[in-house]
């Protein structure tokens, strides 16, 4: 039934915020928060710094790569170099600028979220983005569940070209509140997202953060295993808009099949405001037209910008800023209202920016305990001597569990595939095939990846706890686990 017939007497009733009546509540009240279970994290990984041995690799200046990167069979102990408490403490601002971490600075991303937000809440201060929500539904009015799997694969497009990640930010707040009006719920607007991008990095094709950075790594053409590839893309991709759209579904049937709807009344009112039970109130004025075209704009000009012109953070950061003030100016809002729109906006993210030094608070605390290179050659002693099947599968392994401290996909393959990568050569397997089994791994593991700031990020956004988002994609991830495994099998066999 079309969320807009729903009237809210004929809503399923929700318990109140009563937690003694509501055990689910109650659950979800106990579950830590990003922030704790980030630091969390941060604290595990100082312990393991005083129990596993500190050890490095040499590193050399790879020109392909355009990075240094470990040498195979350089591993050697080193002095250890145990995190303490006050280590723990600086790790999260550390996470913001190390210089010597192999994955970039976060201080761009997390300002990019700041700039982000307050260019949505000047968008927010025209009421455009209300009112053209609400027009939308009215147009989709029984088709709105085909924009599930068009828009998972427009995200998957940018994730398997250009490795689109820390860009998917700037979706959320735009299509939650679309979903909600469609009569969905906050999982579905973030898991077109998450998902849709997400399956397109684990089936990477021409992604130079991925494939090309790994595929250099391993000295082999980028364009090598791209079949086997681009069957993970197009099967993931259909397994995952599938599952998504099946979710879709029941909760639109009935809101308590949806695994946050305890808060189903509390994310209405967050994202659709005054207007969550009257989607078809209000028509666009011309002020608004105008503004939703250049909120349009600046979301083509930054997938240009990023596709083509290597920018980055900053660049992206600057554009929004610079729409919301033709925004607010062509709106007319004022001085005070225009500024304190666009700080209000920025403050509703500072949590997500906050979270991104968190996540990589973990990676500094890895590295400057010297246990990422022992990690790796254990990995590279456990895959000797074996066998085509047991080889691959155990290297997607290994992977998995390195992406979970190393969630950067260019990060992972300069750490890795010049270590992994030759041992296929004594394994009968295409250096391809291992390319493929970490680049998959790599984008499994960042569907839920605690460490990943996307992830976080995206679920801060939404509003949904981490355990509510497992409690959704744990089936998926089992799924594409299998079909995963079935095709490097295969492909290790042929």
């Amino acid at each position: 039934m079309d969320e807009s017939n729903r009237s809210p007497n004929t809503q399923p009733e929700h318990p109140s915020d009563n937690t003694s009546d509501n055990p689910e509540h109650d659950l979800a009240t106990r579950f830590p928060t990003a922030y704790t279970i980030l630091f969390l994290l941060i604290i595990l990984v100082a312990a393991l710094t005083w129990i596993i041995p500190a050890g490095q690799y040499d590193r050399a200046m790879n020109e392909e790569v355009g990075r240094e990167v470990a040498v195979p069979g350089t591993y050697q102990a080193v002095d250890p170099n145990p995190q303490g408490f006050m280590d723990i403490l600086l790790a999260p601002t550390a996470g913001f600028y190390d210089p010597d971490s192999y994955v970039a600075n976060a201080i761009d991303v997390a300002l990019f979220v700041l700039f982000l937000g307050g260019f949505l809440g000047v968008m927010n201060a025209t009421g455009a983005i209300d009112t053209g929500i609400r027009s939308a539904m009215r147009h989709l009015k029984g088709r709105e569940v085909w924009m599930i799997p068009i828009l998972m694969s427009l995200f998957a497009i940018g994730g398997t070209t250009y490795g689109m990640a820390e860009e998917t930010l700037a979706f959320y707040a735009i299509l939650i509140p679309v979903m909600m009006a469609a009569g969905y719920d906050v999982i579905t607007g973030v898991a077109i997202i998450l998902i849709g991008a997400g399956i397109g990095v684990l089936g990477s094709t021409i992604n130079p953060f991925a494939t090309v950075i790994a595929a250099n790594a391993a000295q082999i053409p980028f364009t090598d295993g791209i079949v086997v590839r681009f069957i993970l893309l197009i099967g993931g991709l259909l397994i995952c808009a599938g599952y998504v759209m099946r979710y879709a579904v029941r909760v639109k049937s009935d809101p308590s099949h949806s695994v946050v709807s305890k808060q189903w009344d509390a994310h209405r009112r967050l994202f659709l405001g005054k207007h969550a039970d009257d989607v078809q109130a209000s028509t666009l004025n011309r002020t608004q037209i105008i503004a939703l075209l250049i909120f349009a704009a600046t979301f083509v000009v930054m997938i240009w910008g990023v596709s083509s012109q290597d920018w980055w953070m900053a660049r992206m950061g600057a554009l929004f800023f610079g729409s919301a003030l033709v925004i607010g100016i062509i709106a007319r809002l004022g001085e005070k209202e225009l500024t304190g729109s666009f700080v209000d906006g920025a403050r509703d993210l500072l949590g997500v920016a906050l979270v991104v030094g968190l996540a990589r608070g973990i990676v500094v605390i890895m590295d400057q305990g010297m246990i990422a290179d022992t990690i790796l050659h254990s990995a590279e002693t456990s895959l000797g001597g074996l066998p085509e099947l047991a080889f691959i599968n155990l290297m997607f392994w290994i992977e998995v569990g390195m992406s979970f401290f190393v969630p950067s996909s260019s990060g992972l393959a300069v750490l890795s595939m010049p270590i992994l990568a030759p041992l296929a050569d004594f394994a009968h397997v295409g250096r391809d095939l291992v390319v493929t089994a970490y680049q998959s791994a790599n984008g499994l593991v960042n569907l839920i990846n605690p460490t990943f700031a996307v992830v976080v990020g995206g679920l801060a956004i939404g509003r949904v706890s981490y355990d509510r988002w497992i409690a959704f994609i744990w089936p998926l991830l089992l799924i594409l686990t299998i079909f995963i495994s079935i095709v490097i099998s295969i492909a290790a066999l042929i």
